[in-house]
């Protein structure tokens, strides 16, 4: 009998309803689907990056939002969030990205989308769908993604 091999690729989905707790619900996904795949060097990035975007889609809709997770064969792992706003806000439009300025010390909101590009090894975002009457899918898809990991475990930028 052979042994069975796990592979090195996944992805998990997960619907967000409109609803202020999607953004815990989240971060448990993420923290369960990288702890369970040995995934913990990049566990505390994603899960806060992760609980941005979810946020996001919250304060800026008023629908659903959707989580995707991949870990790409290159050990790279992409985080996807799409929701029902076509916006595409900075910095996830098209190259060049502009910069999200810091926000103030003082503000009570303003920094997610900074952390996106502080700590995510790459970024971006497009529209879903043309918007026409027959489109049931339109808004936008925002994602990131992190380096892969060295053979020991430690995780390595990739260009």
């Amino acid at each position: 009998m052979g042994t069975v091999s796990l592979p090195d690729t996944w992805v998990y989905a997960l619907r967000l309803p409109h609803d202020p707790r999607a953004a815990r619900v989240a971060r448990m996904t993420v923290r369960a689907a990288l702890s369970g795949h040995g995934r913990l060097e990049v566990l505390d990035v994603v899960e806060l990056l992760t609980s941005e975007l979810v946020t996001n889609a919250y304060r800026h809709t008023n629908g659903p939002a959707s989580l995707r997770l991949t870990a790409l064969p290159s050990g790279r792992l992409r985080v996807g969030v799409w929701d029902s706003h076509p916006g595409i806000p900075a910095p996830f439009g098209i190259p060049p990205r502009d910069r999200v300025p810091l926000s103030p010390a003082d503000a009570e909101n303003g920094r997610g989308l900074h952390l996106v590009q502080e700590y995510a090894d790459s970024w971006g975002g497009w529209s879903v769908g043309d918007g026409g009457p027959l489109d049931r899918g339109a808004g936008k898809l925002l994602w990131f993604e992190l380096g892969a990991r060295e053979p020991g475990g430690t995780q390595k930028a990739v260009a």
